[in-house]
């Protein structure tokens, strides 16, 4: 038995070990011409297997730059495009930065933060506190999706005052449950809606339930007058003879 730890190492998995061998015996053909012919049905064959690269610009290119790897940039045949090499096949991506400012409050993010400093930075007064109590409403809505529990206005203010440095504040004429209000009438109407689906659907459920046993009874009646009706005949068949 010939075990995967025996064999030749893949260089790409996800063609599978049957394009890796495809590769290895066009690296052995000698004619040019019948090493190119085998290359574009290699080719044909990997783009069978691996079709979600067709959503990319450079399809084609993405291919050809595959079978080049798998034959580990010895196979010599003529590519419609820059035959890659093995510095520029896989080039390693830089690493992305991590942002490491620190948050006040996890649970609002960083972009309620954001938003705060916008606030902060506004010179019309009545644009701030119109900005101020939609933070406050998204604040809120925020809080009570983290937590899964009722929030008060009260804590609600007093994070503002925290994220803002005291720089913003929540009035009391300012409306911060709108947000909320908004989504509970949203998760009322669906869980409406699905109590109704499943109620048509056990409706529908014991109809059928009930016409099959209707129907189980008609039949079960239907073959006991059909048993009576034999054993009648067969009885009078005996008293004739």
């Amino acid at each position: 038995m010939n075990y995967n730890t025996e064999r030749n190492d893949i260089e790409m998995r996800e063609y599978g070990r049957h394009v890796q061998k495809m590769v290895d015996y066009a690296l052995t053909l000698d004619d040019r011409k019948e090493r190119q012919k085998v290359a574009a049905s290699i080719i044909q064959l990997m783009g069978i297997i691996n079709p979600q690269l067709r959503t990319t610009a450079d399809y084609k290119q993405k291919l050809w730059d595959h079978l080049f790897i798998i034959s580990k940039f010895q196979l010599d045949v003529d590519s419609p495009f820059p035959i890659p090499t093995t510095e520029t096949a896989r080039i390693k991506p830089a690493d992305l930065p991590y942002p490491q400012k620190r948050i006040k409050l996890k649970h609002y993010g960083k972009n309620v933060e954001s938003l705060v400093k916008k606030a902060i930075e506004m010179e019309d007064e009545d644009k701030k506190a119109q900005f101020t109590e939609i933070i406050g409403n998204f604040m809120k809505m925020a809080y009570k999706n983290w937590s899964n529990e009722e929030v008060s206005n009260d804590l609600v203010k007093e994070d503002m005052k925290t994220i803002s440095g005291g720089e913003l504040e929540i009035s009391a004429d300012m409306n911060i449950e709108a947000m909320t209000r908004q989504q509970n009438k949203r998760y009322s109407q669906n869980t409406r809606s699905n109590y109704s689906n499943n109620n048509n659907r056990n409706n529908n459920r014991n109809n059928n339930n009930n016409r099959n046993n209707n129907n189980n009874r008609n039949n079960n009646n239907n073959n006991r007058n059909n048993n009576n009706n034999r054993n009648n005949n067969n009885n009078r068949f005996n008293k004739n003879s």
